[in-house]
């Protein structure tokens, strides 16, 4: 059996967290000394020998972008160039919707597995169905591709067509379906009712997350009864953040009061800090946070908040530990630069930089057999040229990121469960301020 990797519905997969929002240049540092203008003119003398004397001629601007891009890995893994494809990329991942076909896909041998189509898209209405393998794009083989490759085929302009040879059980022959792209709306929330609990799993933080969020708590009030409900599950594993605005719109949905979380930059007064308002959307009930080694960045700024003023109580394992945010800074019309700007401390003033967020009940999600030493533990700490924490450790950060696919072989998801129904019990649980320790 194959590790799966999954990619949602043809679109663009949020990697490294971007927190920041987009703003304009509005000045610059101190002038740079004549040292560095030398250095400059070093480089300009070094662009020229290459442009002109290489053994075959280089692209210019390709030569630019990796110097630029040189520069800022020098500084940390999260700092980057984007050029005009990349920009707009990120610009797709924080909206929530892009032109493609509505599939969610996984690669199994050296083909495109349809894991399901999604409803009412383009590929639902085609008659692409669960289980089809895609075997070419646009006549072109999809052996020899990697997924991402496969994914940037699909995706593509609203309203152009693609044809997908679909390799389907039970048919004699290949089938040709073609299929053209329209917008499709990725939903950043997720939710389902476990009975008596409100289950909520937050997939990344876009312009979406925090509307879905407020509909999927509202939907589960009705389906399972105020009266009935025993309270939620906010399942953050595998979220890799997002923005910034809306891990603390999340925040603040189950906060009356307090402050969420504090950016703190290069200079003292650019420290800003966010507070919650009053309005609890679930009304105050029981809540139990799940993380893991695959939660960051912005999913670590809830997970902290809401254990910080004894919200919830997080479960699972050491999450990722990016505690540093990224500002988007147009450079022109098409391209920006993605730049560290601060580090965020939780409301008790902890950075989780390189350390993470530990949880107060610690659970080890159990890994199949097939998967074991093929899942390595990731975290901020593990990542060359990282910004050292404050607080980082020889332990530092993060712990293997595996959710069982099934629900029912879902260990931390099940001890999460019984908790909330009164079926074990943790002196972690329900939290307290009395005695609930900082984890962080």
């Amino acid at each position: 059996m194959i590790r799966k990797v999954t990619y949602m519905a043809v679109g663009a997969l949020m990697g490294a967290t971007a927190l920041g929002t987009l703003q304009a240049y509005s000045g610059s540092a101190e002038a740079a000394g004549s040292e560095t203008y030398r250095q400059l003119a070093i480089f300009g003398n070094v662009f020229e020998r290459v442009r002109a004397q290489y053994v075959t001629p280089p692209k210019e601007e390709e030569l630019v972008e990796a110097a630029i891009n040189g520069m800022l890995t020098s500084l940390d893994p999260h700092s980057s160039y984007l050029n005009q494809e990349a920009a707009t990329d990120m610009r797709t991942q924080t909206r929530g919707e892009f032109g493609g076909l509505g599939i969610e896909v996984t690669m199994e041998d050296e083909l495109v597995k349809v894991v399901a189509p999604i409803d009412d898209t383009p590929a639902a209405r085609a008659g692409v169905l669960s289980g089809d393998f895609i075997s070419e794009i646009d006549g072109e083989p999809v052996r020899g591709l990697s997924l991402s490759d496969a994914v940037d085929k699909m995706r593509g302009p609203v309203n152009t067509a693609i044809e997908l040879t679909i390799l389907r059980d039970g048919a004699d022959a290949p089938i040709k379906i073609k299929v053209t792209r329209d917008i499709i709306s990725v939903k950043a929330v997720k939710f389902r009712a476990e009975g008596d609990v409100g289950y909520l799993r937050v997939i990344s933080f876009t312009e979406k997350t925090y509307g879905d969020l407020e509909n999927a708590i509202s939907t589960l009030k009705d389906e399972i009864g105020e009266d009935k409900l025993k309270g939620f599950v906010l399942d953050l594993r595998l979220n890799p953040g997002g923005l910034l605005d809306q891990a603390i719109s999340v925040s603040d949905a189950f906060l009356n009061q307090g402050e969420i979380v504090s950016t703190r930059g290069r200079n003292p007064e650019e420290t800003r800090r966010f507070n919650a308002r009053d309005g609890d959307l679930v009304d105050g009930k029981p809540m139990i946070v799940l993380v893991n080694g695959g939660s960051a960045s912005a999913s670590e700024i809830v997970a902290g908040a809401l254990q910080d003023h004894h919200r919830a109580t997080v479960l699972g394992t050491r999450s990722f530990g990016k505690g540093s945010v990224q500002t988007i800074i147009p450079l022109d019309e098409t391209t920006a630069l993605r730049l560290t700007t601060a580090l965020y401390y939780t409301p008790s003033g902890t950075s989780i930089q390189g350390t993470g967020i530990k949880p107060d009940i610690e659970i080890e999600e159990p890994v199949p057999e097939e998967l074991r030493g093929r899942m390595a533990s990731s975290g901020e700490s593990k990542l060359r040229g990282h910004i050292q924490g404050e607080n980082e450790d020889d332990e530092g950060s993060g712990s293997i990121a595996y959710v069982p696919p099934d629900p029912k072989d879902d260990v931390q998801l099940g001890e999460a469960l019984k908790l909330i129904r009164g079926e074990t019990t943790n002196a972690a649980f329900p939290p307290s301020p009395e005695t609930a320790e900082n984890k962080n």
